[in-house]
């Protein structure tokens, strides 16, 4: 398993929870799991609005589901998941806001409101790209810092500040930090393909599917990356 994954295993497991599940399911696009799970975390975030803890794993479990839902390209369910999670993930920013990874997870769920909504979910790159900075200032050396950061700007428009140079910039600094970080790879690859370098977008996927075999949408996306 990548060592991006791991570092977010082992918040789960500090806490006495275990997210692998979570991941093996995000990895086989599994919706119907990731919706029993976040059903599962649910009422403990529901009973207890002070809890940090609760709420980050709401928020974690809400955005495999809305990642899952934009790779299969179900709008509606990505929308509902990430506005879900951003709700959860703003509470444990709130009650934790020295924690990287509430930051972090806010970042995403915002990023995935914008690429479940289109020109209306715009108004979220704000969050997409600040929360994600104060996780990157709170924690510098974290490559799912700048993974985020980099699926932020992908997302968002480049005369919003965004944009898919940017994300590759992105991309390259996360696998800098984490050579092994499959999902570093299987974006850089697919921000590739946007600029037109196919070759090289196909290397990287490739390498993203070396590290992480069990990622169905990597390999959804090197079958759809042409070669010259």
């Amino acid at each position: 398993m990548m060592k991006s994954l791991l570092v977010v295993s082992a918040v789960f497991a500090i806490n006495g929870f275990n997210d692998s599940d979570l991941i093996k399911a995000r990895d086989r696009q599994d919706k119907a799991a990731l919706e029993r799970m976040v059903s599962d975390l649910k009422p403990a975030a529901d009973k207890d609005p002070k809890d940090a803890v609760a709420q980050y794993r709401l928020a974690l479990a809400e955005s495999y589901s809305a990642e899952v839902a934009i790779e299969t390209h179900d709008k509606p369910s990505a929308k509902n998941a990430a506005q879900a999670g951003i709700d959860a993930a703003e509470k444990a920013v709130a009650l934790k806001p020295d924690s990287p990874e509430n930051h972090r997870i806010l970042g995403t769920l915002c990023g995935q409101m914008i690429s479940g909504m289109g020109l209306a979910g715009l108004k979220y790159g704000k969050c997409a790209l600040t929360a994600v900075n104060k996780a990157i200032e709170l924690d510098p050396k974290s490559a799912i810092n700048y993974l985020s950061h980099g699926v932020g700007n992908y997302y968002l428009p480049s005369a919003l500040g965004g944009g898919y140079d940017l994300a590759i910039k992105d991309f390259r600094k996360a696998i800098e930090l984490d050579g092994k970080n499959a999902d570093a790879y299987l974006w850089l690859g697919i921000a590739l393909r946007k600029v037109n370098q196919p070759d090289e977008a196909r290397k990287a996927i490739a390498k993203s599917l070396e590290l992480n075999p069990s990622r169905l949408w990597a390999k959804q996306q090197l079958d759809k990356t042409p070669t010259n």
